[in-house]
């Protein structure tokens, strides 16, 4: 018999850098190509993961990237047990805003566990002078922090499953059992019904 666990992950960062992609890869095995409408407050999706003797549903809250959205997604990550942070590989200015999250994070959410994602590794794959943000920087930072680190693309799918397991498997281990006593979102039979989102206009 499995146990269900339920566990909020909140995707936080720049506007831009690509957060609604990840969610889209992860979710729906897909890129889709052109423009995205902006995110305005935030997108839910649920996806449920086998970890060991356990199913770990994933509530991931996808929230806007934009700083006048700033408070609203304090909203959402309020209770979060991950947050995936992202930045964008071939923008510096999105690793000063993810260090902006870290913080607020920390001064926030004690109990979130952090995990540190650079986006479109693609275009750097294809072009390394695309490059902006310094991977050994950025993992210097993780160790300082006591995150984890992915670079991942939302085009190729390279890395995105990992960055999702780890967080499924990071819930499901020792360290996380105090949270899994806590009452979990109830996802109800809408598992195939994925995207909710809220002041979506």
């Amino acid at each position: 018999m499995t146990m269900r666990v339920d566990a909020k992950v909140v995707m936080l960062g720049k506007e831009s850098v690509g957060k609604t992609s990840l969610v889209e890869r992860y979710v729906h095995h897909r890129f889709l190509v052109g423009p995205y409408q902006n995110t305005i407050g935030a997108a839910f999706v649920a996806k449920p993961i086998q970890v060991a003797d356990k199913v770990v549903t994933l509530g991931i809250w996808d929230t806007a990237g934009s700083e006048r959205y700033e408070a609203m997604s304090r909203i959402y990550y309020r209770g979060a047990r991950a947050a995936i942070v992202c930045y964008d590989l071939t923008d510096t200015s999105s690793f000063q805003r993810a260090k902006f999250w870290v913080n607020e994070l920390q001064n926030c959410e004690e109990h979130c566990k952090i995990y540190l994602c650079g986006t479109k590794l693609d275009l750097i794959e294809s072009d390394r002078g695309l490059r902006q943000v310094d991977y050994h920087d950025v993992q210097d930072f993780a160790d300082e922090i006591g995150a984890t680190h992915f670079e991942t693309s939302s085009k190729t799918g390279s890395k995105v499953d990992e960055l999702f397991e780890k967080v499924a498997e990071d819930y499901n281990s020792i360290s996380f059992q105090f949270m899994t006593e806590e009452t979990g979102i109830d996802l109800g039979q809408k598992k195939d019904s994925y995207f909710y989102t809220c002041c979506h206009s």
